[in-house]
């Protein structure tokens, strides 16, 4: 299992594209309460099994939106009563409707924002720890953090998504992240050898 802290930007993992989670139970409900109480030390609603040093289509998340309905498996249910959620094989759908620009952050980007574009409504096919199929309707916040978790786990970064203008104006703070990590991870490849 990955430790319990969250791999910054200039990891390669995070360029990863997962593979499919194969083996379900008591394995994958552990590392998905792992997952879950490294998100919410760290104050996160959203992480993806690359930011947690795994290479898989998975990730957790923990999004309290009165505002928008969740429908799971065509059922609408309050949040309280499914939250936090694990998300294993997810399929993304993007449903009708507009698209907002919001200000997104990222817990492997820390203190840095930018302002992306997303649909709001989206539905998510997945299996949960214990492989049953579900699916997750979500509009707003959950929606947004759906589609971020989901490219995550495709190998794309929030920063990739940023309108123009964010991109440019978080431009060195990223490199700099990009710079720390890398001595970070070359300093500790050399203390492993």
């Amino acid at each position: 299992m990955a430790s319990d802290s969250i791999h910054l930007y200039g990891d390669p993992i995070l360029r990863t594209r997962g593979e499919a989670v194969r083996e379900f139970g008591p394995p994958l409900v552990a590392i998905g309460e792992a997952m879950i109480k490294t998100m919410h030390k760290a104050n996160g609603i959203g992480l993806a099994a690359p930011q947690f040093g795994l290479a898989l289509q998975l990730f957790v998340v923990d999004v309290d939106d009165p505002e928008h309905p969740i429908i799971l498996d065509g059922k609408k249910v309050p949040a309280d009563l499914v939250m936090p959620l694990v998300l294993a094989n997810p399929k993304l759908t993007i449903l009708e409707g507009p698209a907002k620009i919001c200000s997104e952050g990222c817990l492997s980007f820390p203190g840095i924002t930018g302002e992306v574009e997303r649909i709001e409504k989206v539905r998510v096919d997945y299996s949960d720890t214990e492989g049953k199929p579900h699916a997750l309707e979500a509009q707003g916040l959950l929606a947004r953090c759906l589609q971020h978790e989901f490219d995550h786990c495709q190998g794309v970064l929030f920063i990739d998504r940023m309108t123009r203008a964010h991109q440019i104006l978080v431009a060195s703070k990223v490199k700099k992240l990009q710079r720390q990590t890398a001595a970070e991870l070359k300093a500790l490849k050399k203390k492993n050898a």
